[in-house]
């Protein structure tokens, strides 16, 4: 049983507090939290698009905070969710074995939530997590 879950993008401004967000949307009652694997970003707020994005949609990420990910967070949480295929062999290169890591969009089928910060169309990333976090609901949530 999935009790937590932690969402890793690059550096923790754009896709994975969005998938936070939406995922406790989905998930209100699950501990839910996200970092990134670089510290570019630590202690800053969401990229200003992203947070415009997710308003927009009833998202708030106003109380975010960036951070990187820690070695304690692979036993704190029991899924582990990578926004990309770069995210995903960063964490299983630093992970211990037990560690439970996929991709986010794994449910639908995989593939990468494209980074925002770089193509600019976080309102195309944002229906890609919100598709994504509904697989992750369907399927944790199955008997």
């Amino acid at each position: 049983m999935t009790h937590s879950i932690f969402v890793v993008c690059l550096g923790n401004i754009c896709r994975s507090p969005t998938a936070e967000a939406v995922l406790r949307a989905h998930f209100p009652d699950l501990r839910i939290d996200s970092a990134g694997t670089g510290d570019w970003h630590v202690g800053k707020p969401p990229y200003p698009p992203a947070i415009e994005a997710a308003s927009a949609r009833g998202y708030n990420l106003s109380d975010q905070r960036a951070r990187q990910i820690t070695r304690a967070d692979f036993n704190d949480f029991d899924l582990i969710l990578a926004m990309d295929e770069s995210n995903l062999v960063d964490l299983r290169e630093i992970a211990p074995d037990n560690a439970r890591i996929e991709l986010f969009r794994a449910p639908m089928g995989g593939g990468a939530v494209p980074d925002p910060y770089y193509t600019g169309d976080f309102d195309g990333a944002l229906d890609l997590i919100e598709e994504a976090a509904a697989a992750w609901a369907k399927a944790l949530t199955a008997p």
